[in-house]
């Protein structure tokens, strides 16, 4: 008579294969915590963390000796009824290494915008040693009546910065995107090309 609660090799084997399949998920699922977990703060609750500085993936290595100064100016055009500044006036930087600072702009009309941030770095000879990695002037940004959002900018010093070059004004202003905020004042599915007659 047969016992039921024998296994045959085959089920051993289909048993183990499900124990280490479970352990490598569970492994795969804790390196997984991490940016699930930024990903969660930043996107579903809109709190940003603060991120370490990388170094510069420009080959260069970073000069941590040297510390070079950073403000930080923002305005808008008079076109533009948004305000607009940084979050921090000024920052303290090692060449080589990344970092990220913050501005704020709010919509103060009554109606949806796009705008459009055009950047300068001064002195003029710094701005070949200042780098943008991620940056919201890169795309029109859109903000609804009286909405204000947060928008930072990751950038990087390069090590060969001139050394007689010791603060760095990054600046912006703000200019209102005509084309694209009258696509948004268009009325939903009428075109803005003319009909011809029947």
């Amino acid at each position: 008579m047969n016992d039921p609660q024998a296994t045959t090799p085959a089920q051993r084997r289909f048993g183990i294969g499900k124990m280490v399949l479970v352990a490598l998920a569970a492994f795969a699922f804790t390196f997984a915590l991490v940016p699930l977990y930024r990903i969660a703060c930043e996107k579903v609750f809109g709190v940003r963390l603060e991120r370490q500085a990388v170094t510069a993936p420009t080959g260069r290595k970073a000069n941590t000796e040297r510390t070079v100064t950073v403000l930080f100016d923002g305005g808008v055009n008079s076109k533009l009824p948004w305000a607009f500044k940084p979050e921090q006036a000024t920052m303290q930087v090692h060449p080589g290494q990344q970092y990220e600072a913050s501005y704020f702009a709010r919509n103060e009309s009554t109606r949806a915008i796009v705008g459009n941030a055009v950047p300068s770095v001064a002195p003029a000879r710094a701005s070949g040693y200042f780098s943008k990695t991620e940056c919201f002037c890169f795309t029109a940004q859109t903000l609804a009546a009286g909405e204000g959002r947060a928008m930072p900018v990751r950038f990087i010093v390069d090590p060969a910065l001139p050394d007689d070059v010791t603060t760095i004004t990054l600046s912006y202003t703000f200019f209102k995107n005509d084309a694209l905020t009258s696509q948004i004042d268009a009325p939903t599915g009428v075109s803005s090309q003319p009909h011809a007659a029947p």
